[in-house]
């Protein structure tokens, strides 16, 4: 197993580990649309948040050893079901065909008041 510990996105706020590598694949904590340097909530709308989210989910992942293309699995939590289209088209910008799978929840609150966060699960291919 390997721990997986980036600058190139906000530091964990809790006692866990921003991303875990093992028997091939990485396991990403719940990120969240903060800024890496001030670990500020970045952005008031669902889309804006959902963008800073899947920036820091990418750097996260390459940091792993990945990229988007081997992204297997997301699970996205968004705190008003009703912002689920709007997410949706940010995140179509990052993934073009052969998605991963995915499930997306309504949640009552998020941490630092976000209104979205997201976790994913990749092959390592480095």
């Amino acid at each position: 197993m390997q721990i997986i510990k980036t600058p190139d996105v906000p530091a964990a706020i809790g006692p866990y580990s921003q991303g875990v590598v093992s028997n091939g694949f990485l396991f990403t904590h719940g990120v969240l649309p903060l800024d890496k340097d001030t670990g500020l909530l970045v952005g008031d709308t669902i889309e804006e948040q959902a963008e800073q989210v899947l920036k820091n989910m990418l750097a996260l992942i390459k940091a792993g050893g990945s990229d988007e293309c081997h992204i297997v699995k997301t699970n996205v939590f968004i705190t008003d079901m009703s912002k689920f289209a709007a997410f949706n088209a940010v995140y179509a910008k990052y993934f073009k065909q052969d998605y991963p799978a995915r499930a997306c929840v309504e949640v009552a609150a998020l941490a630092k008041g976000a209104l979205v966060e997201m976790e994913a699960i990749a092959e390592v291919c480095k």
